[in-house]
């Protein structure tokens, strides 16, 4: 029983913590986004929730040679989980060589946050259904 409710609830659980991660991050561009020579970092939000939630499957499926993994950045950067942090593109290039675009950094962080708080509301309406499967409510 226990597992199943684990199943129910584990995309959203892996979805906030990478948002959450990801909130840190972009909090990282804005505050640098005066520092000489900082290059702006992002994850694949797409790509670290696949990988969170095969890693947090039953039977996860194995690979057969090392060539089958994705190749980190070369500076080794990345989230507690392994998420490798990724370069962001340069927009607008600056003379001291920052890559902030603080309009590209505030619109990501805005639009990150109001993605958390959706799945927070969703959670929330998740572990409302359950309560009232539970109860035999209306």
């Amino acid at each position: 029983m226990l597992g199943k409710l684990d199943d129910y609830l584990r995309f959203h659980e892996a979805a906030l913590s990478l948002r959450s991660q990801r909130q840190t991050v972009l909090a990282s561009n804005i505050a640098n986004g005066d520092t000489p020579n900082y290059k702006a970092r992002d994850i694949d939000f797409s790509s670290a929730l696949q990988n969170a939630l095969a890693a947090s499957a039953p039977a996860p499926l194995r690979t057969t040679a090392a060539q089958h993994f994705p190749n980190p950045p070369k500076d080794g950067a990345a989230l507690p989980d392994g998420t490798p942090l990724l370069y962001r593109g340069v927009v607008q290039g600056a003379v001291d060589g920052n890559t902030v675009d603080m309009d590209v950094e505030r619109n990501q962080f805005a639009d990150n946050g109001l993605r958390y708080e959706a799945g927070i509301t969703m959670i929330n309406a998740q572990i409302k259904e359950m309560m009232a499967a539970i109860q035999g409510g209306n």
